[in-house]
């Protein structure tokens, strides 16, 4: 049987090792945030804003477009797919990693409230030393950068971009600033004691997922690997048009999906959703 669980932020599943009471507890939560105690650590899902989408983007076998027959439990805001733009925080100590950074003003105006999450979960972004991401689109990236231009983690020391996706990266002007700080990083790389990247390509050339270990269970924060919980959880084999190859990305999806449900309970994540 499989157990589902709102962990508070699309892009990241759950697992244990037992059928007994999971150790993730949500502690504190607001409109941009939740905060869950995991093992020894704390994981806020925060909160960028979100998208909407054509539900045509959502592709079939054969790269064919949902149209009338989109399943029911696909939820639509005014006829489009609305999906959450999100990041996470692993807090370990003394050591804070970001996973992925929002738009900010780089976007839509339905984005850019990372830093006002950060704000409501009591997190200083002067206690950001490593940012880590999953990929280098927009939603994911240009958040290194407030909305006033100045750097949004001053006191980053560490970011760490996919080696495949370095010079897409540095193509970037929004981001030229951090060409000399970014560290690539490969499948395996560990970015602490309790978190390793794992290879998630598919919705582009070098996304990673990382997975976070503490006390006997593993959360997988996996970015971009599913767009639309409410059937890709259900319909793995469901692609989304803006996959850079739909096939990669297909397979990474079982796999991980895969890799997480051979545990005996997995906890689905869902959106942090605008009060």
């Amino acid at each position: 049987m499989t157990h589902r669980n709102n962990l508070g932020a699309a892009g990241a599943l759950a697992s244990g090792a037992s059928t007994g009471e999971r150790r993730l507890k949500r502690t504190a939560s607001g409109p941009n945030f939740a905060r869950y105690e995991f093992g020894d650590l704390t994981v806020v899902a925060l909160r960028d804003g979100h998208v909407d989408m054509p539900p045509s983007r959502l592709r079939q076998a054969g790269d064919r477009p949902f149209g009338p027959d989109l399943p029911a439990q696909v939820r639509l805001v005014d006829g489009c797919l609305r999906l959450s733009v999100n990041a996470f925080l692993v807090i370990d100590r003394d050591q804070t990693v970001l996973i992925d950074t929002g738009a900010a003003n780089a976007w839509l105006p339905t984005m850019g409230l990372l830093l006002d999450a950060l704000a409501e979960a009591g997190v200083a972004r002067e206690s950001i030393g490593t940012v880590a991401v999953t990929h280098t689109h927009a939603d994911h990236v240009h958040g290194l950068v407030a909305a006033d231009g100045s750097d949004a983690f001053p006191n980053l020391q560490r970011l760490l971009v996919p080696q495949e996706e370095v010079s897409m990266f540095d193509e970037v002007e929004r981001l030229s600033r951090f060409r000399q700080a970014r560290l690539p990083f490969g499948d395996g790389f560990r970015l602490s004691d309790s978190i390793t990247a794992v290879q998630a390509h598919g919705h582009e050339v070098g996304h990673t997922a990382f997975e976070v270990s503490s006390g006997g269970e593993t959360l997988l924060i996996w970015g971009d690997v599913i767009h639309v919980p409410s059937i890709q959880f259900d319909r793995p084999e469901l692609t989304w048009e803006y996959d850079a190859d739909q096939g990669h990305a297909r397979s990474t999806r079982l796999r991980l999906r895969a890799r997480m449900a051979a545990d005996a309970c997995e906890r689905k994540a869902e959106p942090v959703e605008q009060a």
